[in-house]
């Protein structure tokens, strides 16, 4: 359990501890890689369980130290660690005019917050890597969350103490897509998670939580982030952060809506990554799939958008591998693909199509083949075009033969 540090943290020092953090972060090397800015716990949308869960937890006597955050990817975990990190690290968090607990917006702690630059909120990431002084890490395919990150960005830090004592935890630390750590990264941390240094929290965000150790789901407790419901999507769609989606054509948007399936950040990142203009080019041939004929185009059309997005991806960003971006962008048209037919689905067994729904059903079947084979690094030419010749077969009622 985290005990709280004693409170003796005064405004006057804010301005020194923020020039430390800044120093501290930037002498590090990873100067780029910040938490994104704190959203009020009370303005999380659609998260009403999960929310209770974390309050009720900030006004026990003791807060437990490990958690997992665990759901469907881009609907808000980050956000809600972030605003919970938020309250645990100041000291000014108490209960205001309704009970509510919330911290100061002026604090220097929230101040920091904002900034990206408090000392003891660390976001641990793949691409932390690219920052080593270890050449080999820095160089090596960024697709796992390696131990050495863990080690130089979480077992070491926690050991130390807080620069800024005096709330429910001293240090945050946020592992995102924790189902990414590596074998020897998840047994690294089972000491820190079984002796957390006085005032350490660990939050594991995960959309795979059984590809953690058991081990470590036994030692954290555990809250589940659902879908959002259409009022809270359309609640969602008012904020700021979906201004470049308001900005689309109408029909993108709706193709957005029906392909995010109540994930706001899944939303987000379709709309970067330009998902609803693939699917505008995509679709003619994949209606001719879905009819049961084979078209020789599709798979490399495929193809070609995800590796062009992933060049896009690898230059926009230094801390980019382009393994990583490769394996992003196969990911994205087997969502795009995986959602067509996820539809299509629906509709067979709502008008009762039992034989369409299950011919459908098997080439969602494909689609999982087809990215565990991407994962595996077969030639993703080749694994696109083994899907599109099983899927042609499947819809046409025919047993697909050999690979």
């Amino acid at each position: 359990m985290a005990k709280r540090t004693s409170k003796n943290t005064a405004k006057k020092t804010g301005k020194k501890i923020a020039r430390k953090a800044i120093g501290d972060v930037e002498s590090g090397g990873g100067e780029a890689i910040r938490p994104p800015a704190p959203t009020p716990m009370g303005d999380l949308l659609g998260h009403e369980r999960a929310v209770a869960t974390l309050m009720n937890a900030l006004g026990a006597e003791r807060l437990h130290h490990a958690w997992i955050f665990s759901g469907p990817e881009g609907v808000g975990k980050k956000t809600a660690a972030v605003a919970f990190a938020s309250l645990l690290l100041d000291p000014s968090t108490g209960p205001n005019l309704t009970g509510q607990l919330e911290a100061d917006p002026d604090s220097p702690v929230q101040t920091l917050l904002r900034a990206g630059t408090h000392p003891d909120l660390r976001l641990v990431i793949k691409e932390l890597a690219r920052f080593s002084e270890d050449a080999t890490l820095r160089n090596r395919k960024l697709t796992s969350i390696p131990v050495d990150v863990v080690r130089e960005h979480l077992i070491r830090p926690a050991a130390l103490a807080g620069s800024m004592p005096g709330g429910r935890a001293s240090k945050v630390f946020i592992i995102d897509e924790a189902e990414l750590l590596a074998g020897a990264a998840q047994n690294a941390i089972l000491k820190t998670l079984e002796e957390p240094p006085e005032g350490t929290v660990v939050i594991l965000l995960t959309a795979s939580e059984d590809r953690l150790l058991p081990t470590i789901r036994s030692r954290c407790q555990r809250v589940r982030f659902g879908t959002l419901d259409d009022r809270a999507m359309a609640s969602w769609m008012e904020r700021p952060e979906a201004g470049p989606i308001r900005a689309l054509p109408e029909h993108e948007r709706a193709w957005l809506s029906q392909f995010a399936a109540g994930a706001p950040g899944a939303m987000l990142r379709a709309a970067e990554a330009g998902l609803a203009a693939w699917h505008g080019l995509l679709e003619p041939m994949l209606r001719t799939v879905e009819g049961g004929r084979h078209d020789a185009n599709l798979a490399t059309r495929m193809h070609k958008l995800a590796q062009e997005r992933a060049e896009v991806v690898a230059n926009a960003d230094k801390r980019a591998s382009k393994e990583a971006a490769n394996k992003q962008a196969a990911d994205d048209m087997l969502r795009l693909i995986a959602s067509r037919w996820r539809c299509e689905l629906q509709a067979a067994a709502a008008r009762g199509d039992n034989d369409r729904a299950e011919a459908v059903a098997d080439t969602l079947d494909f689609v999982t083949d087809c990215r565990r084979h991407a994962d595996s690094n077969v030639n993703l030419l080749f694994a696109f075009e083994r899907l599109v010749s099983m899927a042609a077969d499947r819809f046409a009622g025919r047993a697909h033969v050999g690979v």
